[in-house]
C-alpha cells in the first residue's frame, strides 16, 4: 500500500482553519478545483464535481471536531487507485500563533506504478494546501 503526507503551516489559528475546511462539505470553499460538493446519507456521503465534469464520490469515516480532523475514503473516482484512505488535521503549532495543516493518505495503485500514484496525491494535497493558504490570506 503507498501512502504520502505533506503539510503546510499557515499565518491563521488552528480554529480559524477548522472554521474554513473543518466541514465534509466545505471543498468548494477553498479548493479551487472542486467546484460543488453535494452530501448525501446523511452527510457522510460527497459527491465532488470537478471542472473537467468528473464525479468523486467520497465517504466520511471518522470526524473529530476536537482534535480538528477528519477521514474519508474514496468510493469512486477517476483515479488509478482503489483502498483509498485520506486525513485532513489542523493543529496548533507550539509556540506560536499560527496553524499546521496536514494532509495524509494511503492507497493501492491499479495500472500503474506506487510511484506514479503517490506522486499524483501528493500534487493534489500539495496545490490543496496551498490553495487554502491563498484563500486565508485573503
Amino acid at each position: 500500500m503507498a501512502h504520502t503526507t505533506t503539510s503546510i503551516d499557515i499565518a491563521a489559528t488552528p480554529g480559524q482553519v477548522w472554521q474554513l475546511i473543518g466541514g465534509f462539505n466545505s471543498l468548494p470553499d477553498w479548493l479551487p478545483y472542486i467546484p460543488s460538493s453535494t452530501l448525501i446519507d446523511g452527510g457522510r456521503i460527497r459527491h465532488l464535481a470537478t471542472p473537467a465534469g468528473d464525479v468523486i464520490v467520497e465517504q466520511l469515516e471518522a470526524y473529530d471536531n476536537a482534535a480538528r480532523s477528519y477521514s474519508y475514503s474514496i468510493l469512486q473516482a477517476p483515479f488509478p487507485a482503489r483502498d483509498y484512505l485520506s486525513t485532513l488535521q489542523v493543529s496548533a503549532i507550539p509556540g506560536s500563533a499560527g496553524a499546521r495543516v496536514t494532509w495524509s493518505g494511503r492507497f493501492t495503485p491499479v495500472g500503474v506504478s506506487e510511484q506514479d500514484v503517490t506522486e499524483l496525491f501528493h500534487g493534489i494535497y500539495v496545490a490543496g494546501l496551498e490553495a487554502l493558504q491563498q484563500s486565508l490570506a485573503k
